[in-house]
């Protein structure tokens, strides 16, 4: 079931006073097929100092899980418990998010979730709770709970009978050294 968020976005209009551009719906929702996770996408940008200038809608721009290079996506991802969900095929889910074949490391993977992006990410857990898988370990977040994550290998695994929703954010980082590494070797 895609959930609705409804997105303000405040801006300046033609002399300068700030006001409501739009107040609404947040329109670039997916469901991905892959997972049965829902992923509504509230705003990207392309750099680090984005140019406020434009009053194109940012949040309509078709990118994959990761940030684009320099820039930070604001999303919003709602994960149902895993016992409502069909088997999971990591290469096309991995495909579905727009990451490589090879995003989780070349390692052996715990989860067909498994994944990772070359940003750091501040996950918000909204509401419900969920696991987040590593390499060898797991860490447990509930609502309130905050992750900061530096581009880890991860599966976010929903192991709860209600479902879970988390405010992303991921900017874009430098490949961290860990990358040249195969975890476990």
């Amino acid at each position: 079931m895609v959930r609705q968020t409804r997105r303000v976005i405040v801006d300046h209009d033609s002399s300068g006073k700030a006001v409501v551009t739009a107040d609404g719906p947040t329109p670039n929702v997916k469901l991905r097929q892959a997972t049965g996770i829902t992923s509504t996408q509230l705003w990207v940008t392309d750099r680090a100092q984005p140019d406020l200038s434009s009053s194109e809608d940012m949040s309509l721009r078709d990118v994959g899980v990761a940030p684009p290079a320099n820039g930070n996506i604001l999303r919003i991802v709602d994960f149902p418990p895993v016992s409502e969900m069909k088997a999971v095929d990591n290469a096309a889910m991995l495909k579905e998010m727009g990451l490589s074949a090879d995003s989780h490391g070349g390692a052996a993977s715990r989860s067909a979730f498994m994944h990772r992006t070359k940003s750091i990410d501040y996950a918000i857990v909204l509401e419900g709770e969920i696991d987040m898988l590593m390499d060898d370990t797991e860490v447990h977040l509930k609502a309130g709970d905050i992750l900061i994550q530096k581009a880890t290998n991860h599966a976010w695994v929903n192991n709860s009978q209600a479902n879970c929703r988390i405010a992303f954010v991921l900017i874009d980082a430098q490949e961290p050294p860990a990358w040249k590494q195969t975890p476990g070797h």
